[in-house]
């Protein structure tokens, strides 16, 4: 077990799993500064502007085709879109005009125009829109800096290191995937931001949010970087790196022995079967949900389809992408949520909330634009002929919602059945528990449901009234606060004794250390991302439900995170062999 609190021991945000020791290499991107000076030759400015803009557009370019071939194309059509933003025919003209009859430099102009929409995005309440004004810059920075003529500099020096930088663009994080960063340290950004998102893309180890990374961290400085426990480690001592070396010795012994429970069930030792599912955000994650042996889709975040889309999928166009995943999983289940749309997620129209988290979100916003739910339920309906589907509403608060969606349903059932359109009659319908209010009425909501998923992302901001964007308040965001466990104990306890069966589908089923807890609360299922699959067949394949049932009594008594800790702790100490236990703790 390492020391947290020795002094060159850091605690951030784990944002990519893994584990890597190597040097540091400090990026500070040069920012470039502007001045408002006249200019006397007007056409030449213009024309500066305008090659500045085509070199912009290439460089671009070049980062999408290698994008495409690091990520995918979906997760590379974020360049498109800065690309687009290049091609805006009122921006552009706006510059253009703006030299021309201001007669100012043309640096000045281009920070001030494309400041205007960067402030607008950080100023949102929206982790995400926030996070994409760093995309607004780095666009800003690079029209200048070709206006200027500099060349942007991303040579590393040779052999591997640890990128320690403030933040990263979506273009540096791409660029240097084709060196040997072997990972990504930042001072600021969440689970959202770019430099977390490609390195899970990549399977590089990356830790955000820890603030003075870029003042605690000198370049070549040794750093062991370990993704799975949000930890950084400058300049280790003797005990420190003996510790991490045998650790990633004994990780690449158990991703061998791992991959020969692909085809087993995740059963424990006196025989209690646990489904492991997969939440699927992006297509190019399915093929890892298959190969890691995850028996179904618990979570499917159809949302993810609005964002890769110009505007709202067709009716047709969603019919398609949920009958294709139905067939490939036939007859594994495919849950498909409702646009989770709102709060940190993007509206598709133009709305200023003063607090979108408790806004216009997930059902309520769907109940309010009744056509585009609708589509979206035909489209489910349509989709369900092989029986595997199941639909999920997110956001329930309150018995009227379920009503209405359940009315909502049978009238496009009624209108598929006068199309003679063939579908799903015993379609199973459940909701996510995410509030307080749907937490405390399960037994009510079991009349009208089929099934349970607990969101313990917005469960707990929500229990503890923590925003889980904000790195400010990371240490606040607790997942084994005594009132999340015993609310947990108590959705899973009232949902049993009406024979309705409950999964989990938030981080918190990703946390190796919280699966006996949540086996031991009687869950049915686990959804979790396809990269924590086997880990957690493996733990569950070595539990004895009998026997954990016991210590979660215990620790639905505690009064403190603290104590939760330490029980779980202790319980893996004496139950895991030395090898899982020192790779499932610090």
């Amino acid at each position: 077990m390492i020391d947290i609190e020795k002094q060159n021991v850091y605690k951030g945000i784990p944002a990519a799993p893994g584990i890597k020791i190597a040097s540091a290499f400090l990026f500070k991107k040069e920012i470039e500064t502007v001045t408002d000076e006249k200019i006397v030759n007007v056409d030449e400015a213009v024309e500066n502007f305008n090659d500045a803009l085509a070199k912009s557009k290439k460089e671009l370019a070049k980062v999408f085709s290698l994008a495409v071939d690091k990520l995918g194309v979906k997760r590379a059509a974020l360049f498109e879109a800065q690309i687009m933003i290049l091609d805006d025919p009122v921006l552009i003209n706006n510059i253009i005009v703006r030299i021309k009859t201001e007669k100012k430099n043309p640096e000045f102009i281009v920070n001030d125009e494309i400041s205007k929409y960067q402030d607008i995005m950080t100023l949102s309440h929206e982790q995400y829109m926030r996070e994409r004004s760093q995309d607004i810059e780095d666009i800003k920075n690079r029209i200048i800096r070709n206006i200027r003529k500099k060349k942007w500099k991303s040579r590393l020096s040779t052999g591997e290191v640890i990128l320690v930088s403030s933040s990263l663009t979506p273009a540096d994080t791409v660029l240097f995937s084709r060196m040997d960063v072997t990972g990504y340290i930042t001072n600021f950004g969440g689970l959202t931001s770019h430099a977390a998102i490609v390195a899970r893309s990549l399977n590089v180890p990356a830790i955000v949010g820890l603030h003075e990374a870029t003042e605690i961290i000198q370049n070549s400085d040794i750093v062991i970087i370990d993704g799975f426990n949000g930890i950084v480690i400058v300049n280790p001592d003797e005990e420190q790196l003996l510790h991490y070396q045998k650790k990633l010795k004994k990780l690449e012994a158990v991703d061998l022995e791992l991959a020969k429970l692909k085809d087993l069930p995740a059963i424990t030792l006196d025989g209690r079967k646990i489904d492991i599912l997969a939440n699927l955000d992006l297509n190019e994650e399915f093929e890892s949900i298959i190969q890691n042996g995850g028996e179904g889709i618990g979570l499917m975040r159809t949302e993810q389809i609005f964002q890769e889309y110009d505007s709202f999928p067709s009716e047709d166009e969603q019919t398609e992408v949920y009958s294709n995943y139905s067939q490939k999983l036939y007859p594994l289940p495919l849950t498909i949520r409702a646009f989770d749309i709102g709060g940190d997620k993007v509206l598709p129209v133009d709305v200023q909330e003063p607090n979108p988290m408790l806004g216009w979100r997930g059902i309520r916003f769907l109940l309010d634009n009744e056509e585009l739910f609708r589509t979206q339920i035909r489209a489910v309906l349509k989709s369900s002929v092989h029986k595997n589907i199941k639909f999920m509403i997110p956001m329930v608060s309150s018995m009227r919602e379920i009503e209405l969606t359940k009315e909502l349903i049978s009238k496009c059932m009624d209108e598929l059945k006068s199309e003679k359109i063939p579908f799903d009659e015993h379609l199973e319908l459940g909701i996510m528990i995410e509030v307080p209010s749907a937490a405390l009425m399960i037994r009510d909501f079991a009349e009208y449901v089929d099934f349970f998923s607990i969101g313990t992302n917005d469960l707990i901001q929500y229990m503890l009234a923590v925003d889980r964007g904000n790195d400010i308040v990371t240490n606040q965001y607790q997942e084994f606060h005594p009132a999340i466990i015993r609310t947990l104990n108590f959705i899973i306890s009232e949902a049993k004794k009406t024979n309705t069966k409950v999964s989990l589908c938030g981080e918190m089923a990703a946390d190796y250390k919280a699966i006996p807890l949540l086996v031991g609360l009687g869950l049915d299922s686990i959804s979790v991302s396809a990269s924590v699959i086997p880990h957690a067949k493996e733990i569950i394949r070595a539990l004895n439900y009998s026997e954990i049932s016991g210590f979660v009594k215990t620790c639905l008594t505690c009064k403190t995170e603290k104590e939760i800790h330490d029980i779980l702790d202790k319980y893996y100490s004496d139950n895991f062999s030395e090898s899982s236990n020192e790779f499932y703790s610090n």
